[in-house]
């Protein structure tokens, strides 16, 4: 009997809803299945996963593949990583403490670059909710000094065009000085 790790879809239309199950490889996706170890949100950003590590590597190690999918969650979740550092202890290569302190320093660098995309995604939602009620102006582009590159000392020499009068002509004066720097040739034709 070939047992697979795959997911089983659950939610509504166009809201997607997966279940991360273990099932014979004959049995129909939404169908009958041996054990649901997980679930996987993939609404949410980021995409929330809930799986029980220990599950999965106990059917990892007792021969159950994973889908493609499958797969990448269990990657993401350090399941797979750890069935990698069990197969150096089984081989000899390190020792099961060994193993354990590299998986254990690798779940909590990861554990924390997770928490930092939630809180980034928590300030982008609250930033969103103060502009949307009018509380803070919207972002205002940066300011044409900041975009453009700051030309060398050679340049300004060579060629110190007058002053714009408008922003709309400083962007101009900019793009062209820009064009001049990056092909001699362009003015050449101009000038002819």
């Amino acid at each position: 009997m070939a047992v697979k790790i795959r997911l089983q879809r659950r939610g509504r239309k166009k809201a997607p809803f997966y279940h991360i199950v273990i099932a014979d490889a004959r049995a129909p996706r939404d169908g009958a299945f041996i054990e649901k170890i997980g679930t996987y949100n993939p609404m949410t950003k980021p995409a929330t996963i809930d799986l029980d590590n220990d599950r999965a590597f106990q059917w990892l190690k007792d021969g159950a593949q994973p889908t493609d999918t499958a797969r990448a969650i269990l990657r993401f979740k350090g399941v797979m990583y750890r069935k990698h550092l069990q197969r150096g202890v089984d081989k000899g290569a390190l020792t099961q403490e060994q193993a354990d302190a590299k998986y254990n320093e690798w779940s909590e660098e990861k554990n924390a670059r997770v928490q930092a995309r939630f809180d980034a995604t928590a300030a982008e939602k609250e930033e969103f909710r103060k502009m949307v009620a009018g509380k803070t102006p919207a972002k205002k582009a940066a300011p044409v000094e900041e975009t453009v590159a700051a030309p060398t000392a050679e340049a300004t020499e060579e060629a110190a065009p007058a002053e714009p009068e408008s922003e709309t002509s400083a962007l101009d004066a900019a793009v062209e000085q820009a064009a001049v720097e990056a092909d001699p040739k362009a003015e050449e034709e101009k000038e002819a």
